[in-house]
């Protein structure tokens, strides 16, 4: 397993979009994202720097894995 990397909640945001996810709203700090087939919904903060295991639990509930979301971040 990969190290995860020290990323902002809009870089995360960026990545997901590429895996079909799309942006809803935005309240606050919070960036609802969500994904038609099959539905998902994620809620992104948007802070400055995620923590290791927010961004942890945000890749999990994608169905992505670490690797393949640090492959998506790179590309």
């Amino acid at each position: 397993m990969s190290k995860l990397p020290s990323i902002s909640g809009k870089q995360c945001v960026k990545v997901l979009e590429k895996t079909g996810f799309i942006i809803r709203r935005q309240r606050s700090s919070h960036i609802v994202i969500t994904k038609e087939n099959p539905f998902m919904q994620l809620v992104v903060p948007d802070h400055k720097t995620l923590d290791k295991g927010t961004l942890r639990a945000i890749i999990r509930q994608s169905g992505l894995t670490v690797d393949t979301f640090i492959a998506l971040l790179l590309d």
